[in-house]
């Protein structure tokens, strides 16, 4: 007789009180995928320098209090699934978010920086941003040196997918005229 294996999956909510009642060290970097816990990659100083470019690159929209910018920070696509994006831009709140994470529909755009885990960014969280209706997100490939581009949200896909690379601009399609160089979000002229 064949054994069944059941798997439990963790809710949010308990990920939050295993982390409050100390079970994870403070280091622990860990994702809650589909109620699995998953340990992201330890962070390579080229993924670190591009996400402090990014952040240098968005911080005009946060001066104008267009978007509050999350680095590294939590977002809750649903009750088993809260990721941890490199770079979010968030709709402004007075209140920084203070009464809990945003949701999907707080985000404008999501910024996943790939050294070593390109392949789990884009079959992995891509399709969980799509599935939970976020419309936009950027794959920053440190070792391809591009920039993917993923827009129209529909199922677990998007309609509109592009590879950028250096010479090449783009913007937040919620802030066209926020132009940006590829060469300056990758670090290369």
């Amino acid at each position: 007789m064949a054994e069944t294996v059941t798997r439990y999956r963790f809710t949010v909510e308990e990920f939050h009180r295993m982390g409050e009642a100390g079970i994870f060290r403070e280091d622990d970097r860990l994702e809650l995928i589909e109620g699995e816990l998953v340990r992201m990659s330890p962070v390579g100083s080229r993924h670190a320098a591009c996400v402090k470019r990014l952040v240098d690159l968005f911080l005009p929209l946060q001066a104008s209090r267009k978007v509050l910018l999350g680095v590294q920070d939590p977002v809750r696509l649903d009750d088993r699934t809260e990721v941890y994006p490199d770079v979010s831009l968030l709709r402004w709140r007075s209140d920084y978010y203070a009464s809990g994470h945003p949701g999907p529909e707080a985000v404008w755009l999501v910024v996943e920086v790939s050294e070593t885990s390109l392949a789990y960014d884009r079959e992995v969280k891509v399709p969980l941003y799509a599935r939970a209706g976020v419309p936009e997100v950027w794959v920053v490939d440190v070792e391809g040196r591009a920039l993917w581009v993923y827009r129209m949200p529909e199922g677990e896909a998007y309609r509109e997918v592009w590879r950028l690379e250096a010479g090449e601009e783009v913007a937040p399609e919620a802030f066209p005229e926020h132009r940006l160089r590829v060469q300056d979000i990758l670090g290369f002229s």
